[in-house]
This record gives structure tokens, sequence and C-alpha cells, in this order.
């Protein structure tokens, strides 16, 4: 859509309830569901009407991921809490650190060097050992563990869900996800491990322009993630390390 405003700002919420807005030339933003954008981050409202600001002529949403991702979290995470918490702990069930390869060599020693140490910090921070195995084979994991990290999803309270959740698709990881949300992983370190077999795999074959679209893609869903959770830690709660 064209650009219909000349100035965004942040102020605060006009309604009973504490919390910061948006404005469009005073005017606050809603979402595509209609919903009045209100943050309890005055950082993250400040940061998105930023990204209201910086936009040419065109208004083009894949350049505002923080507008992208409250309202992500207004519309559907928080209306739908349970469903989502639900399927981020599935990813415990199958997580990708688990997978990994069953011949000797560079490949095993790097998710070794990598890997291990998350697995090892997801069994002492959230109490959660996972088992690992070699190729594709299906691992069942301990039910007391799926159990645990399913608490740990849960007990990222508000919009902080939504940026776990965006961490967790992009990884394509709940043990990376959490490590980026708890600071262990900063979200270049995140996309590192989480895409560790493919850069090998590029590394030994080469990669195609389109791979490494898609690759980047996914470490700018990270660093948004990241700082979304960063922003809502100044006014919401997260989950601590």
């Amino acid at each position: 859509m064209k650009r219909f405003y000349k100035t965004a700002t942040a102020g605060a919420d006009a309604g009973d309830a504490p919390g910061f807005q948006v404005l469009l030339d005073g005017r606050p933003v809603r979402t595509p569901a209609k919903a009045p954008l209100v943050v309890l981050s005055q950082p993250l409202a400040q940061a998105i009407a930023e990204e209201w600001q910086a936009q040419d002529e065109e208004v083009d949403p894949a350049l505002m991921p923080l507008n992208s991702l409250t309202c992500t979290a207004i519309d559907i995470v928080v209306p739908q809490r349970d469903r989502i918490v639900a399927d981020l702990a599935d990813y415990g069930g199958h997580d990708l650190i688990c997978y990994w390869t069953d011949e000797v060599g560079e490949l095993l020693g790097l998710q070794q060097q990598h890997w291990q140490p998350l697995l090892d910090w997801a069994a002492d921070r959230f109490a959660a050992p996972l088992l690992k195995t070699g190729g594709v084979v299906s691992q069942e994991q301990p039910a007391a563990s799926l159990a645990a990290l399913k608490q740990a999803v849960a007990d990222h309270q508000g919009m902080a869900l939504t940026g776990l959740a965006a961490a967790v698709q992009a990884a394509g990881s709940l043990i990376i996800g959490l490590a980026l949300s708890h600071g262990r992983l900063d979200a270049d370190q995140a996309h590192a491990v989480s895409q560790l077999d493919d850069t090998y795999q590029a590394r030994r074959w080469g990669e195609d322009a389109e791979a490494a679209a898609r690759r980047e893609n996914l470490r700018q869903e990270l660093l948004s993630a990241e700082r979304f959770l960063e922003l809502l830690r100044c006014g919401e709660g997260v989950a601590a390390s």
C-alpha cells in the first residue's frame, strides 16, 4: 500500500490499560484483525514507530519485522496461547540437534562441538535430557524431558511467546529457540548451529543462490526475534536465563 501518513510516533495508550501505542499522524495503528496495537514496552513501541517512519512511498510489511511480530502476537499467539505452547513443545520430540550423522568424520565433529553443549545446557537448565540418534531414525524422547520443555515454553509470558515461536520456527529447533530466548546464544550463533549440516554440505559441494538466499532470510528472522525479545524485556516478562 502507498504511504498515507507523514509522521509515525510512539505514545501512551489512551485507554484505561497501561501500555504504549504507535501513532500515524496521531491516529493509532491497528492490527490486521483491527485490534489496537498496544504493547507494554515503550522501547518496542518506539522501534515499531521507527519502522513505520522509515517506509518509502510504498509501505512494505517485510521491512517492518517488529510490527509484524507484534501483530502476530496480538491477533494469533495471545488468543491461541495453549495451542501455540503445544505446537512449540512438539518440536522437542524430534529436535533438530538430536539427529546426528551416523558417519565418522568432520560433520560428526562439528555436531559434537556445537550441538552437544546445547543438549547439555537443556539437560541442566530445564532438567530435560534428550537422546541422540544417528541418521534419520526416529528417536522417542523421555516423557519427563518433554514435559519439562513444555513448561519452559509456557514460562514465556505475554508477547514473549511470539518471539520464542519465531526463533524456534526459524531455527527448526526448540532447544536452539530456547537458547536464543534465554541468552545462551545470540541470533548469529543460533543461525550457525541451526544451519550446521547445510553449511557443511554447501562448503563441500557448493551452494546455489536460492539456497543462500533462504539461509539469509532465516538469519534475518532470528535477528528480528532476538531484537523483539530484547525490547520486550524493557517492559514485559521474558523467561530469565
